[in-house]
């Protein structure tokens, strides 16, 4: 059998996810669940075991319960072959001390990589919304002889300065700046308009990815991130190169959903993540079986539509009940209940969720178990709703999970 280079995985699901808040105030944000029946951190171990990668470290340690039961009840690899999908707590190996950043986390976690003894690991966020091929950028890694590889996708320079933007020389590929959220964001070589955002994937060299850790722990002046710290150190030793994603090919993908990625950090953009789920030809296509995204929800039986239940251009769950209502332009999770004469528009319901006969749900989130009673209105009156509920930036409403909505 010939020899392949062995690749250890690394998925970073710590998140507190602050500004996803109330979705987070019970669970890690990649535990936030998303698109009917998935989890956020599904999207991520999707691509890796898609790609090959099936010795995977899960790195949890925020309200984590929810997200660790998922991965030890869904993601089960083959042990016969020596695969493993894994969550790993906070363990303070090296001290009574949590994790305090990214690159903290890894650093704690280095026995780990010991164990397994790679030639390569990819660390990879776990909570955007995307579909990749990680080998493509493991190879571009191996050829490039790179320490570290940072994937970086194409923004238009009007919205580079919410990302950390990359800097490259004159070549477009070796990084010459790693820089937060700037003001005055530096462009693609030969592209005025164009900024190369980091992705928060990396591919690291097994050997650099050690030292740079061990140095970094010592550094009284870091913060200990991989992104504000590791990465810029790397680039200062001329390690460091970017992956274009807009190179990367995955089988099946549309020529409109290709190079889809969404940064869900937000009670808004996870709104319009999920609106870009749902018309006939969606910006991002869960319906892509050569590039599927897995994921287990249990033994719920088929959704039903009856006594002249509808949904149009919509997603909606197994187990879910539209029982003379109306759904339009949204995405309804497994386990729903929605009454005769309700209706559900531009809104995410969660599982467990009931909107009773005569309710109104217009460009609202609900999570898990909100009950709507007959007659209630949310998403009608935004001046009403700001006084009972969270109303985001954009105008959308939120209810925390078990909240009863106010008639």
């Amino acid at each position: 059998m010939a020899s392949r280079r062995r690749v250890l995985g690394i998925v970073l699901a710590g998140g507190e996810g602050k500004r996803l808040m109330f979705l987070t105030a019970d669970r890690a944000k990649p535990a936030v669940p998303f698109g009917g029946q998935y989890r956020l951190v599904d999207f991520v171990l999707s691509n890796l075991v898609n790609a090959g990668y099936l010795r995977l470290c899960v790195l949890t340690q925020y309200k984590s319960h929810s997200l660790d039961r998922h991965i030890t009840t869904t993601w089960r690899m083959s042990t016969l072959l020596g695969n493993y999908i894994t969550p790993v707590p906070a363990q303070q190996r090296l001290g009574p001390r949590w994790f305090t950043g990214s690159a903290d986390a890894i650093f704690q976690s280095l026995n780990l990589v010991y164990d397994d003894e790679p030639d390569y690991v990819v660390v990879f966020g776990a909570d955007h919304v995307y579909r990749m091929d990680p080998s493509q950028m493991v190879q571009a890694h191996i050829d490039s002889g790179a320490g570290v590889t940072v994937a970086g996708i194409r923004v238009p320079k009007s919205q580079a300065s919410g990302f950390g933007i990359i800097e490259t020389h004159d070549n477009g590929v070796d990084i010459k700046a790693f820089l937060e959220k700037p003001a005055d964001p530096p462009t693609v070589p030969g592209d005025p308009d164009t900024c190369y955002a980091s992705m928060g994937n990396y591919v690291f060299s097994t050997d650099v990815l050690i030292e740079a850790l061990k140095v970094d722990s010592s550094d009284e002046g870091s913060v200990h991130d991989m992104g504000g710290d590791i990465i810029p150190m790397m680039t200062r030793l001329g390690a460091a190169k970017v992956y274009d994603f807009d190179q990367n090919e995955v089988p099946g993908s549309t020529v409109r959903d290709r190079g889809y990625w969404r940064d869900v950090g937000t009670l808004d953009s996870y709104h319009d993540a999920h609106m870009d789920l749902v018309s006939v030809h969606p910006i991002f296509n869960l319906y892509n079986r050569q590039w599927p995204i897995l994921s287990h929800m249990g033994a719920w039986p088929p959704a039903k539509f009856v006594e002249g239940g509808e949904a149009h251009e919509s997603i909606v769950g197994a187990g879910t009940i539209i029982s003379g209502g109306l759904v339009d332009h949204s995405v309804v999770a497994f386990d729903v209940r929605v009454g005769h004469g309700a209706e559900v528009t531009d809104s995410v319901l969660l599982p467990g969720c009931s909107v009773g006969r005569g309710a109104i749900v217009r460009r609202a989130i609900l999570d898990k178990g909100v009950v709507v009673p007959d007659g209630a209105r949310i998403g009608v009156d935004l001046a009403r709703d700001a006084e009972l509920y969270t109303i985001s930036e954009g105008g959308v409403a939120v209810l925390g999970k078990n909240t009863r909505a106010v008639l």
